[in-house]
Order: C-alpha cells, then structure tokens, then sequence
C-alpha cells in the first residue's frame, strides 16, 4: 500500500509538469473618470434651483417693469395742460371793467356818489332861483337817462362774452376729458371754475349796472317831487303875481 500510494504521487507529479501551461489573462482596471453615474435626486436639485433662480430674475424683470409704468404713470401726473384759457377770461373781465368804469356822470364810486346826491337829489334850496331849479333838474334826467345807457351798454358786452365763454367751455371740456394725467384734470377743472367766476363777475356787472339805472330813476322822482312841492309854494306864495278867479271853458 505504501509503495503503490508513493508511484500515484510520482505519476501525479509528472502528469502536471507535463500538462500544457494555463493562459491567464490580466486584469485591467479602468480608471475611476471614465465611468459616468447618473444621480437623480441630484439633478432633480439642480433644476429647482436652476428654476428657482429663473423665477428670481422674472420677479426682478417684473419688478423694474412696474417701477417704469409707475414713473410714466408720474410723469403723466406731473404734465401740465397744454391749453389755459386766463388771458381770454382775463380779456372778458377786463372789457366788463372797463363799461363800469365808463359809467357817465355818476361813477360807481361811493364818495362821488354822496357828493352827487347832496348836490342834486337833496333837499331844494329855498334860496335857489327858478333857473337853478330847472337846471338841476335836468341834470338829474342826465343822470337818469345816462344810467339807463350805462346799464344797456354793460347787457351788450355781457352779450358779447357769451360766445367768447362758450368756445373756452368747450376748449376746457375737452381738455378735461382728454387729460393724461391728474394735474391736466385739476387744471382744466380748476380753469372751469375760473369761467363760472368770470360769468358771475358778468351777472354782478349786469345786476349793479341795473340797479344803478333804477336808483337813479327813483332818486329823480323823489327829487322832481321836493321840487315840485318847492315851486308850487312860490307860485301860490302872496306876492308872486298870481290871483285866483273863476276859469271859463269852452266859452261858458
């Protein structure tokens, strides 16, 4: 048994040294970069910050946009109106003015006025001749018949101004309507004010140039009247060259 055990092992032996050598092939380890790897939770992280930042800049973009309407929207609100109407309403008052102060005779003039009446509308001079009286007279029918022209002659320039108010109302409306901004809305309303003013200034005119016509009509009553009283009682006063007696008509 030990003899047989001892020649396996030597045919065993030999059997190997004789075999063929085995190929081996090496082992080759690519290096670590050539080796790409897909993260997904990373990517998913890169596109919302990506997306993220995108949205920032839109908000930045939409911002400056906003902040541009809103200095246009200021600028617009700070334009002035391109159109006034004060000269031509300043125009108007100042022909109303000047009819006031063309008033004849009597101005519209508190002091003038006070002297005026002391003079010819007070109470008749006992001492006054006849001549006196009838030309004091007459100067108060003047004065009457001038107030009376005076009056007429403000009605026709207030007339006049109609047309003028009417092409400016129509001018500021529109001005008003096709404002860009607030301040050329506050201008034309403001410029419509400034008309309804000069047209009340027209009607103050009118009604002062009226009453002044009517005062001095009835200031010429009253004082026909004081003086009609005067020179009935010189004419019936004893002495004056009248006699009473009986007074026939149509031959009986």
């Amino acid at each position: 048994m030990t003899a047989l055990r001892v020649r396996s092992h030597a045919f065993a032996l030999a059997a190997a040294m004789l075999a063929p050598p085995l190929l081996v092939s090496p082992i080759v380890i690519a290096p670590a970069h050539a080796f790409i790897v897909f993260d997904p939770s990373n990517y998913a992280q890169n596109v919302l910050t990506a997306a993220r930042s995108l949205q920032q800049v839109t908000n930045q973009i939409t911002s400056l946009q906003n902040e541009a309407q809103m200095l246009i929207n200021q600028g617009r609100n700070l334009a002035s109106l391109p159109f006034s109407s004060l000269q031509q309403l300043q125009q108007s008052v100042q022909r109303t003015q000047q009819l006031l102060g063309e008033a004849q005779n009597i101005a519209f003039d508190v002091q003038e006025v006070d002297k005026i009446f002391q003079q010819q509308y007070g109470a008749v001079s006992l001492s006054a001749s006849d001549q006196q009286l009838v030309t004091d007279a007459r100067s108060r029918w003047q004065n009457t018949v001038g107030g009376l022209q005076d009056a007429m002659r403000v009605q026709s320039g207030v007339v006049g101004n109609i047309e003028t108010n009417r092409s400016q109302m129509s001018a500021l409306v529109g001005a008003s309507q096709s404002a860009t901004g607030a301040l050329q809305a506050t201008q034309a309303g403001n410029q419509l004010l400034a008309l309804q003013a000069q047209q009340l200034t027209d009607l103050t005119a009118v009604v002062a140039a009226n009453g002044r016509a009517q005062a001095l009509t009835e200031a010429e009553r009253a004082a026909a009247a004081e003086q009609g009283r005067e020179q009935r009682r010189r004419f019936l006063a004893p002495g004056s060259g009248y006699q009473a007696g009986n007074a026939s008509m149509f031959n009986r």
